[in-house]
């Protein structure tokens, strides 16, 4: 397999990712050569600093992006910073648990793409307000015309760096997974329950600005998978 790249973009997150690089190295040292990837958009808590007092420890690599923001973008310019030949991202805030990512990395031995989802049988998500499920359910309902997989909107994923090559990726809406899944070059992908959890410190970055990116991303996907 190679370099695993763990790739998790970062603003305002330096409590949580104290919390998460240590936990990402622990599951996967001495099992997986491995290095974590943090893109972080200048955040004014110190996150990269942070990142970067661990470094050595846990094979962590930073890059700091100054004029810059958005996470599908974070996301994009990490996979071009990072090493390995395999990608896989996760969020800084813990919602996305490190244990899982070895049933994410042993799916990914028979598959191009696996998705850490919380929609197949044995996912699921803590206690949700009703706004929060009302949206993530209508943005799944919305991309259900461009792909079979269940949970779209999942920023838990991995995949052979193969399957973006010579793709351009836009960095449209908040979730990137989507554009992979419609533009990518893949045989299988793979959903891999887990239980999405609630963050502990700092606070969402979904807003209204981030359900209009969406909007816009879904219309260029749309365009390019019905127009062809």
């Amino acid at each position: 397999m190679g370099i695993i790249s763990i790739i998790v973009p970062t603003f305002n997150e330096a409590q949580n990712i104290s919390l998460l690089i240590p936990k990402i190295h622990d599951v996967l040292n001495g099992n997986y050569k491995h290095e974590i990837v943090v893109v972080d958009d200048n955040s004014p808590d110190g996150t990269a600093k942070v990142a970067r007092s661990l470094a050595k420890k846990h094979n962590v690599r930073v890059l700091l992006r100054k004029n810059k923001r958005g996470l599908s973008s974070a996301v994009i310019d990490g996979f071009k910073f990072a090493k390995g030949d395999t990608l896989c991202v996760m969020d800084a805030d813990l919602s996305h648990p490190p244990d899982v990512l070895p049933k994410v990395l042993d799916a990914l031995k028979h598959a191009d793409l696996v998705v850490g989802s919380r929609l197949v049988k044995g996912g699921g998500s803590e206690e949700w307000p009703f706004h929060r499920k009302l949206l993530s359910w209508g943005a799944q309902l919305l991309a259900r015309p461009l792909t079979p997989v269940k949970d779209t909107m999942s920023g838990f994923f991995a995949m052979k760096r193969s399957v973006i090559k010579d793709i351009s990726l836009e960095a449209y809406g908040y979730k990137i997974l989507l554009e992979i899944l419609v533009m990518g070059h893949y045989n299988k992908v793979v959903e891999v329950p887990f239980t999405f959890l609630n963050r502990s410190f700092g606070s969402s970055k979904i807003g209204v600005g981030v359900e209009a990116e969406y909007l816009k991303q879904l219309g260029h996907l749309y365009k390019y998978k019905f127009s062809k």
